[in-house]
């Protein structure tokens, strides 16, 4: 079962809709799945991407995270048209800066979702720096190991103006919005088989490293990188650097082995994001690798921005 499915309760997954969009400062990439694949193929996607100027989306937890909206919202509309069918219900994916998602220990949670809200809002108020009482927020308890007596929980919580931002931009394109996933949450959801994976998500003002090994999420951590600094500044190379050099470390302690392996979500791909890291002895690789331009004119706009849209649409 993916990522994705796990982190979201049943009633809602069932209603996830066909239809996915990425939101992203570069632009806009939507996508359906597309013909059902022969034996033994993954199923492949039908995509469309609409550009963002710059400075049109700023990601963030304090609003207004869209400097503006109507152009958020074309962009929405002329990537999603092209490839829509019947149905305008959208899973909307937003930047990880947007959303904050923690992985919390209990000894025991209610079996009532209508009882284990309260206790999460009250942890949550120690960890994050935003009001949480009209927060949106998702949970999802992770299949306990045998040696594990905690209750391992996936909280995802996002201020409830960003999400209002979003969710009124999609509106104004025409379309519902269903779910709302960050980034990395989806791009999880592309991960296949039950070796243990490290991804990193560079995109626009953070980067979030990932390491899920089979039905478990071990590292979830989003940290902003130095405000107003450019791909190539190097005190942001710096902090990237430092941020996948400790997800690296965490993954060798926990898992008792090193990871060769770097998977690459978000625009640039595996090959701008090899070029950034310099680790001699691994391999950067593109967890979803680009097949086509997307609909776009602009050369390689859309280079690794597969994966969440490929995870959001997974079943």
């Amino acid at each position: 079962m993916s990522i994705v499915r796990r982190i979201f309760p049943s009633d809602i997954d069932a209603l996830r809709p066909r239809l996915a969009c990425e939101i992203t400062p570069a632009g806009v990439l939507a996508a359906r799945p597309g013909p059902v694949a022969e034996i033994g193929q993954a199923q492949d996607v039908v995509t469309h991407f609409a550009p963002l100027r710059m400075g049109v989306l700023v990601p963030g937890l304090k609003a207004p995270s869209l400097t503006d909206r109507a152009a958020v919202s074309a962009a929405i509309g002329q990537a999603l048209e092209p490839i829509a069918e019947r149905s305008n219900k959208v899973t909307v994916i937003v930047p990880d800066a947007a959303v904050r998602v923690l992985l919390l220990d209990f000894d025991t949670l209610p079996a009532k979702p209508a009882d284990v809200l309260p206790i999460l809002r009250f942890r949550l108020k120690k960890l994050v720096h935003f009001d949480v009482d009209d927060a949106a927020i998702s949970w999802q308890m992770l299949p306990k190991k045998s040696d594990e007596t905690l209750v391992r929980t996936v909280v995802t919580v996002m201020p409830a103006d960003i999400r209002t931002e979003y969710e009124d931009a999609v509106h104004e394109a025409g379309y519902e919005p269903g779910a709302v996933l960050s980034s990395s949450l989806a791009a999880l959801a592309a991960v296949t088989g039950d070796d243990p994976a490290l991804l990193v998500n560079r995109n626009a003002n953070c980067v979030t490293t990932a390491i899920v090994h089979g039905p478990q999420l071990l590292l979830f951590r989003t940290m902003e990188l130095s405000e107003n600094g450019e791909a190539g500044d190097n005190r942001v190379i710096a902090e990237l650097q430092q941020t996948v050099s400790v997800a690296m470390a965490y993954y060798e302690d926990t898992l008792d082995s090193t990871a060769h392996t770097i998977y690459s979500v978000g625009p640039g791909g595996a090959s701008e994001l090899d070029r950034l890291l310099a680790l001699p002895g691994v391999r950067v690789r593109d967890l979803i690798a680009s097949r086509e331009s997307y609909g776009t004119d602009v050369p390689g706009a859309t280079t690794g921005m597969l994966a969440p849209v490929v995870g959001a649409l997974a079943s």
